[in-house]
């Protein structure tokens, strides 16, 4: 549902609306519409956003899906606090935000997910085991990889888990910035994007 700092129905906030902490993971737009197009969500999915960072996945699918649910994990209070804080800007309502370290803090969640997003994470590939023994048949894991040791760690695990429908994605974003008087593109850092669905 749209809300007075973003009244539209399109995904693609400007990263400049929401408030961000200096060193804290920050998914930039077009990286957020690349990875809200893969997981491909139902107006009453259920999302658990797990490596949140600043909770800008969690408020845009807040957004689009109104009659869904949006879980947010982070495992840092001052971080957990800052994606309440944009939750607050943006008059989301269905995103709960839970502090603690994936995977073990994924058994206190109640609502089990059609959706899943993992952005990052050192034990990325322990994050994607456990997570599927909560994914029920049908549902869709989306995961992103800053480096080869992690394209490598959920490549592997997706083998493992024998998911279906694997696509892999390499992002590759120019931005138009201000540089002095001239106005330059420049590239965003490049990042996978792994997605797979849950089928058997």
């Amino acid at each position: 549902m749209p809300c007075q700092l973003w009244p539209y129905i399109s995904p693609g906030i400007p990263d400049d609306l929401f408030e961000n902490l200096p060193g804290i993971p920050f998914s930039q737009r077009e990286l957020r519409l690349l990875l809200i197009s893969q997981l491909r969500l139902k107006p009453d999915s259920v999302l658990w956003d797990v490596g949140a960072g600043t909770g800008t996945i969690a408020i845009e699918v807040g957004l689009l899906c109104p009659q869904g649910q949006v879980i947010a994990v982070e495992r840092d209070e001052e971080v957990a606090n800052l994606i309440k804080r944009n939750c607050d800007r943006f008059q989301v309502k269905n995103i709960r935000v839970v502090e603690g370290t994936a995977p073990d803090c994924l058994n206190s969640i109640q609502a089990i997910p059609d959706r899943v997003c993992i952005e990052g994470g050192r034990a990325i590939g322990e994050i994607l085991q456990a997570i599927w023994n909560y994914l029920p048949l049908s549902g869709r894991v989306v995961a992103t990889a800053a480096n080869l040791e992690s394209l490598y760690a959920i490549s592997q695990t997706l083998s493992e888990l024998t998911a279906r429908n694997i696509e892999v994605m390499q992002s590759a974003v120019n931005r138009l910035e201000t540089r002095g008087f001239s106005q330059t593109l420049v590239s965003t850092d490049p990042i996978f994007i792994l997605s797979g669905e849950k089928l058997d």
